[in-house]
């Protein structure tokens, strides 16, 4: 997979997929667009019982810099885009946020930067995938491209069509990863693209068994493994769910196997604890994304 890329690049890109050729990325850059988001209030304490679960986090900049302690040994890939909020109508308005002379300053392992194919602002986003791509060739650094699509284009999540366009555009520009939604027919999107594929987790699903049935059929069908946010820090025993999906990507537990030991692990020790009550309209506006 890394026989193309110097040393520097494969040692960056081993932090992220690991020996088994799986990865287990947490998401939690979701802060740069929707504020203090319901269980990653306080990312610091939030995190605490998952880093020893994680292969790498995907992560802003600044909660790097507040919330994860310098003793963490896993990958870090870096939010590059932004510049608009949960307040936009169009997601898609996005430019680059953090440059790779940056990102290496902060020990990255990659950087990750969010495509809108179809959208208003399509054209900008795809020039900052190309302009953090060259950016960061220099440094060997890995980029992410992520195919997302707004609340504008929600429906576009779940079209196998639209996600091999937007994944395949990522990969012809030179995205060494690509992170897009699981969709009927995915093995169809994963064959039309050259690079490796972890799938999001989403909005939150309605059972630990979604979670993992979710993520065991894309592993069936050609991801390399997930970069799961919400359905892992909102769950009410995170520390529990992050252990079962570790399970599937690395262990090659089956979806029951992986539901027992969740359910094994579901007490009041790792019960997600509330610091804050929820504003149901948070909760109304968080479910579009």
């Amino acid at each position: 997979m890394f026989n193309e890329m110097n040393w520097g690049k494969k040692n960056r890109m081993s932090e992220i997929i690991q020996h088994d050729g799986r990865a287990l990325m947490l998401a939690i850059d979701h802060g740069y667009f929707m504020g203090p988001t319901r269980g990653m209030e306080d990312p610091a304490k939030a995190l605490e019982p998952l880093l020893a679960y994680a292969d790498s986090l995907m992560l802003s900049p600044g909660i790097l810099g507040t919330s994860v302690p310098i003793s963490f040994r896993g990958g870090k890939v870096l939010r590059a885009s932004g510049g608009n909020s949960i307040l936009d109508e169009d997601m898609s308005n996005e430019a680059v946020i953090l440059s790779a002379e940056q990102a290496i300053t902060l020990n990255a392992s990659a950087v990750a930067i969010s495509i809108y194919v179809g959208a208003e602002y399509q054209h900008q986003t795809l020039m900052n995938l190309a302009q953090a791509i060259e950016d960061a060739s220099p440094y060997g650094l890995p980029v992410l491209g992520v195919t997302a699509v707004g609340k504008e284009m929600k429906e576009k999540a779940a079209d196998k069509r639209f996600l091999a366009l937007s994944c395949r555009i990522a990969a012809e520009f030179g995205a060494d990863i690509v992170k897009t939604y699981y969709c009927d027919g995915f093995e169809e999107v994963v064959a039309k693209t050259p690079v490796p594929i972890v799938i999001a987790g989403g909005p939150r699903l309605d059972s630990y068994e979604s979670i993992l049935q979710m993520c065991h059929n894309a592993l069936e069908r050609g991801a390399i493994g997930v970069d799961m946010g919400r359905n892992i820090w909102q769950a009410d025993h995170p520390a529990a769910i992050i252990q079962g999906v570790r399970g599937i990507v690395h262990d090659g537990l089956s979806v029951s196997e992986a539901l027992d030991l969740v359910n094994g692990l579901a007490t009041d020790a790792t019960r997600r604890k509330e610091y804050f009550p929820a504003h149901p309209e948070d909760a109304r506006v968080q479910e579009k994304h």
